[in-house]
């Protein structure tokens, strides 16, 4: 593995991680109270996450341009499996962590609570009060909580799903259009910008079909219509569906590629 594939795999990981982790604001804000909150550090972090993904591209095409020069093309496929399965590691750290995240986040709110600036709260984990705060906050999951798993869901299998083809499609859309302009060279252009459409339509399934889910669990929680442990379970099982998603993501991507080397042939 050369320092190139380094770098994409990290940053890929570090998207998905962040992805991850951004359910545990939700966690947080139904803890502490404070919803509206936890909603706008919960954008922000998949703000963060979806615009970093589109920094794949330039590494990624780099590699693809750097292999149609010197003809090492049949290791494209492997390397971008690779890449793949550092999005499905990164995806799982970030559930072990979620309890983790959780804590940080009610922090992180409770101090965006009393200062009101994002900066300040962003500049404070680099203090050693901040370093206290992350040491302090560090949990491990408990084998109770897998059993827990076995309990009632609070969404549907329908939804589970919609989310795995969802991440699917997300984890899978930029590497796919790019790796469809190497199978097709001559419209390789034509075929990356097609990763928007695949990302357009998983964002769809995102906002349309689990968004509005976790907002009414979330209310239902305010208003005691539901605990709190089964808020948690929801997510953890939201989480999972993601986890499941990048490992779908393995088996949709030469299909995937295929298709869009296809499409960018005839659009």
């Amino acid at each position: 593995m050369d320092r190139q594939l380094i770098i994409i795999c990290l940053l890929t990981a570090g998207i998905n991680l962040i992805g991850t982790l951004a359910y545990a604001a939700r966690i947080a804000g139904v803890r502490t109270g404070r919803i509206a909150m936890s909603f706008a550090l919960f954008n922000m972090l998949v703000l963060v996450s979806r615009t970093s993904n589109s920094f794949l591209g330039p590494f990624l095409a780099k590699r693809i341009e750097s292999r149609l020069a010197t003809g090492g093309g049949d290791a494209l496929a492997d390397d971008f499996r690779v890449v793949l399965a550092s999005a499905t590691c990164a995806v799982f750290v970030g559930i072990l962590l979620v309890p983790t995240g959780q804590r940080l986040f009610a922090r992180a709110i409770g101090y965006f609570q009393r200062n009101r600036s994002t900066m300040r709260m962003i500049l404070r984990t680099a203090t050693p009060a901040g370093l206290n705060a992350i040491r302090q906050s560090v949990a491990i999951p408990k084998a109770s909580h897998i059993h827990d798993l076995t309990r009632t869901r609070g969404v549907g299998w329908g939804v589970l799903a919609a989310n795995v083809l969802a991440q699917a499609l997300i984890t899978v859309g930029v590497l796919a259009s790019l790796y469809a302009g190497y199978l097709n060279p001559e419209y390789r252009v034509t075929a990356s910008q097609l990763s928007a459409v695949i990302n357009g339509f998983a964002t769809i399934l995102l906002f349309a079909l689990i968004d509005p889910q976790l907002s009414v669990m979330t209310d239902d929680v305010v208003e005691g219509r539901i605990d709190a442990a089964l808020f948690r379970r929801t997510i953890v099982w939201i989480s999972l569906s993601r986890l499941f998603g990048t490992a779908l993501a393995q088996l949709l991507f030469l299909p995937a590629a295929g298709a869009v080397a296809w499409i960018a042939y005839y659009v």
